[in-house]
């Protein structure tokens, strides 16, 4: 028996250094950032596209350009398994393919996508030492296979995501993408700058020692090294420790973590570095992780002068558009708090669907109205209190039970829970008056990424394989469902009863799409002329078609004033506006990349479909002419200021292009500034996830029943849940500011270039 007693503590003693050697990923991998091929792309084939392009200009009576200008495109928003969420969606619990490293994506944007350019941006919360310098080293070795440095195939930019969440409207700032001029060491930043002192203030994780062990132990024997390899991989981000606060940028050890909570903390510390850079402020209005009454007015006065740092915005993404508002919200303030609202045409918040479940529930029980009634009002307060878990104070419920509460009926592609209050078209129409020396406002110039979380930069090319080309994956995250079941009961849930608090993972795979493109009027191919663009703001952005678009003021000279200049006006302004179709696509990948891809390498990165363009070109429906007239004064209703539509021009049937021209009449009897963009507006096309939720409506519009589009498996990838949709350009605006009110500025108009840092 002494022996047996031994031979147990034995046992139990080895398990035990077992297991804490697995949870601290002694076991485990560590991924570098792979490896790029070094073929480079046929110059025949960069010249071809700048000579098709030019012919479609042609079409539409666009002459050449000044300083031979070209339009390029890229994807300024990628994230790699350096990424946490990104790794997430790699295991094989979310039916992942695996690690995707920096490399791949250089490959994938070369040769799957063609790009001109593209920037690699994972989150900072959790790159480590190591993996930020892997990235420096991945951005330098894809652009030295890129050919000529004046003539690249592709260009790439350095660069991370700032993460920043808040729980409430007043500690809100939301996810920022920083921008890199330069590449060489000691051009750039030792270390990225995190939110991490906000996010994780105590260090947390949410994947502690027993949730790893838990993966290992449960995953198949052949997938439990990628468990393994997760838990090193948090171990990693468990060794991180934060920079101390005081001392310079230059004066702090390599190994540590930059952290600012704020914008302007960001700003000082990039500031401090001293290298040319650029924050685009991203997902503004992502239900997801959102405060619902969220605003812009902070975010203004975050900034001494909003043009010198975040003067781009990302409008559309893989996670739908951010540009719309609407006057609902889904929330209400009251004096003592806030409530839910009451439906108004074409929204239902998502707290009142709670009650009206609830109250559908308790009447089919046989209780009296008064009761189910009560229980309605019980179930509403219950899942405003819960905030992003609210869903889970109903008991039992089906995803197929919400219908389309919480969303935008009426938006292009919305994203999940739209906020309209973080709308591009929001902060366009909001001053901060608060310095009554100066009145700020934000001027964006309006770009399209992918955000996708994969390597693979500008996925939109072909609407296809769902589970490669957007983030669905991420619709399979969350706790596992056998924790989270419930019966379904005609009463809610305190939220001090939810088991385990969390977003609506399921439902949010509804909204992601294959993501958007930057298009830039560059003087050339370079890293140079694409950021000289970028910072004059002469941009605009795509839903992922690559739409070739035209949009000046004519001013009273003659002289073109193109998108994202800020004029000063003393007569009408007069628009032109120029677009041309994106081409249809052919079938498979061009002779360039199938020499330079091996088959498996082609499959497991493309699908086995590339950018490949035919003769063909989709056709220009009309444009869209948005009007905005800043606020006046402070507190001005933003909805009366925002003119959307202003005008719709249509184009003619059978012509590929459009050419039109408007102009504003009203312009100089306002006595205020305006602001102009429009939306060229393709044919429909099937489009992934283009119908979100997919309602079958009633004569009134109101949702009956939904067929949601899952995360999935890879069984479930033939559904890439398309429906028609018209993709569109957006371009960045033109500022015409009245001279009335502008009289220390020239009284003719002229156009400004923003500043630069």
């Amino acid at each position: 028996m002494r022996k047996g007693l031994v031979s147990l503590v034995v046992l139990i003693t080895l398990a035990a250094i077992y297991a804490t050697a697995a949870s601290r990923g002694v076991f485990g991998n560590t991924y570098g950032r792979g490896v790029i091929n070094p073929s480079t792309l046929d110059p025949d084939l960069t010249a071809n596209r700048t000579t098709r392009q030019r012919i479609a200009a042609a079409t539409v009576g666009a002459p050449a350009e000044p300083d031979d200008k070209q339009i390029l495109f890229g994807d300024l928003h990628v994230h790699t398994t350096f990424s946490f969420d990104a790794f997430n969606i790699s295991l094989p619990m979310v039916q992942g393919e695996g690690s995707h490293p920096p490399a791949d994506a250089c490959d994938y944007a070369r040769f799957c996508s063609s790009l001109d350019f593209w920037s690699i941006n994972d989150h900072a919360e959790g790159l480590t030492p190591a993996q930020w310098r892997e990235t420096r080293e991945m951005v330098r070795e894809c652009n030295a296979v890129s050919g000529d440095p004046d003539l690249p195939d592709l260009v790439t930019f350095l660069g991370w995501e700032w993460t920043q969440i808040g729980s409430t409207p007043e500690n809100h700032y939301g996810h920022k993408n920083v921008i890199l001029r330069d590449t060489a060491e000691g051009s750039i930043p030792t270390r990225p700058v995190s939110s991490r002192e906000q996010l994780f203030p105590n260090g947390e994780n949410p994947y502690n020692a027993w949730m790893r062990l838990f993966f290992i132990a449960s995953a198949p024997g052949g997938n439990r090294q990628a468990y393994h390899d997760f838990a090193r991989f948090l171990q990693e981000r468990d060794d991180l420790h934060l920079c101390k606060k005081g001392p310079g940028v230059r004066d702090l050890p390599d190994d540590c973590q930059e952290s600012a909570s704020t914008p302007t903390g960001l700003f000082e510390r990039l500031d401090d570095w001293g290298f040319p850079y650029m924050v685009i402020p991203h997902g503004n209005t992502w239900g997801f992780y959102t405060p619902p009454l969220i605003s812009w007015d902070k975010q203004l006065q975050a900034h001494d002068d909003p043009e010198k740092r975040e003067f781009l915005i990302e409008v559309f993404s893989g996670h739908g558009n951010i540009e719309e508002y609407r006057d609902w919200r889904a929330l209400e303030r009251t004096s003592d708090g806030v409530r839910c609202p009451e439906p108004t045409p074409g929204f239902v918040a998502e707290c009142w669907r709670a009650g009206e479940i609830i109250r559908e529930r308790c009447k089919s029980a046989g209780e009296a109205a008064s009761t189910c009634e009560a229980r309605a009002v019980e179930a509403r307060s219950h899942h405003v209190e819960a905030r992003d878990a609210g869903h889970l104070t109903v008991p039992g419920h089906e995803l197929e039970d919400w219908l389309d509460a919480g969303q935008c009926t009426d938006c292009y592609m919305p994203a999940y829970n739209h906020r309209p209050g973080g709308s591009v078209q929001a902060a366009l129409a909001l001053r901060d008056f608060s310095n009554p020396e100066k009145s700020q406002r934000f001027r964006f110039g309006m770009i399209g990424s992918s955000d996708i979380h994969s390597a693979r930069p500008g996925t939109g090319y072909k609407e296809m394989h769902r589970r490669k080309t957007t983030d669905a994956a991420l619709g399979n995250l969350g706790p596992p469902a056998i924790l989270m079941e419930t019966e379904p009961g005609p009463r809610s849930l305190a939220p001090a009863d939810v088991a385990i608090p969390g977003p609506y993972f399921e439902r949010f795979a509804s909204f992601f799409g294959a993501g958007g493109l930057a298009a830039v009027h560059s003087t050339g191919r370079d890293r140079n002329a694409i950021w000289e663009a970028l910072e004059r703001k002469e941009v605009y952005a795509t839903s992922g078609d690559r739409i070739l678009l035209w949009f000046n003021l004519i001013g009273e000279s003659d002289e073109k004033v193109p998108m994202g200049s800020s004029t000063i006006a003393t007569t009408a302004p007069v628009f032109e506006v120029r677009a041309v179709g994106a081409f249809e696509q052919k079938p498979g990948c061009p002779k360039d990349t199938l020499r330079a891809l091996a088959s498996e390498r082609l499959e497991r990165l493309c699908g086995g479909e590339c950018y490949h363009p035919s003769d063909q070109r989709k056709r220009i429906d009309r444009i869209e002419v948005i009007r905005i007239r800043p606020q006046s004064f402070a507190g001005e209703n933003l909805a009366s200021l925002i003119d959307d539509p202003w005008r719709v021009i249509p184009c003619p049937s059978g012509n590929v292009g459009c050419q039109v021209t408007f102009s504003d009449p009203d312009f100089l009897k306002t006595g205020r500034d305006s602001l102009y963009y429009v939306r060229a507006i393709q044919e429909a096309s099937p489009t992934m996830n283009a119908n979100n939720l997919r309602c079958t409506r009633d004569e009134q519009g109101n949702c009956l029943d939904i067929n949601p589009c899952r995360a999935g498996a890879p069984t479930s990838n033939e559904d890439d849940c398309l429906a028609d949709a018209e993709e569109r350009a957006w371009s960045s605006p033109i500022f015409v500011d009245h001279a009335s009110i502008s009289a220390s500025r020239s009284s003719r108009v002229r156009s400004l270039s923003p500043k630069s840092h």
